[in-house]
């Protein structure tokens, strides 16, 4: 059987057709892709800025919000030991922990950050912390009104509000400060 590019000679042997020399489409655009490709991960890793976004500068007001924060969360902790499966108790446990979480964004915003970044993003994390105690509040409501149905949250561009918050504060290294998680309490 002759394939493509190949021919039969005189004496029965198969002979290959020369290649065509010159520049091919795939000769060009190969080398291109990985000169790209390479150039990419060279900035990537060495030259692209490793500061994230949402880090800011003023670190001793990251500093004071972890150690606000940080009782919150053993508070918190408090609440869901109590969790019951009657709705009504369920209700007052989550109101009685949002308005933990709305005292301790009280005590975060006594404080402004001392640089411009900060003083700049600092209010829209609030923002969104305030969003979802508006949230919360808003599901201890479905729950007295008997429906036993999960926390939704709001969303902000497609992204979860919790994960929002939870991003700056990781940023920040303040991780007491990012939402409780597993339980709306």
């Amino acid at each position: 059987m002759v394939t493509h590019g190949e021919q039969i000679d005189n004496n029965g042997h198969f002979r290959r057709t020369p290649r065509k020399k010159g520049l091919t489409f795939a000769k060009v655009l190969f080398p291109i892709g990985a000169l790209l490709f390479v150039s990419f991960w060279a900035w990537a890793l060495f030259f692209a800025s490793k500061t994230s976004v949402n880090k800011i500068e003023d670190r001793a007001w990251a500093a004071r919000a972890e150690i606000i924060c940080s009782p919150v969360k053993e508070e918190l902790r408090g609440f869901e030991m109590q969790a019951d499966p009657s709705l009504d108790v369920r209700a007052d446990l989550v109101v009685q922990s949002t308005d933990t979480l709305g005292r301790m964004l009280d005590d975060l915003v006594a404080v402004t950050p001392t640089d411009a970044k900060g003083q700049a993003i600092v209010p829209a994390w609030i923002a969104d912390w305030r969003q979802l105690l508006d949230d919360r509040y808003a599901y201890s409501e479905r729950l007295r009104d008997g429906q036993n149905v999960p926390f939704t949250e709001t969303a902000v561009n497609g992204v979860p509000i919790t994960e929002r918050i939870e991003n700056f504060a990781g940023d920040n290294e303040m991780p007491s400060c990012a939402p409780p998680h597993g339980s709306v309490l």
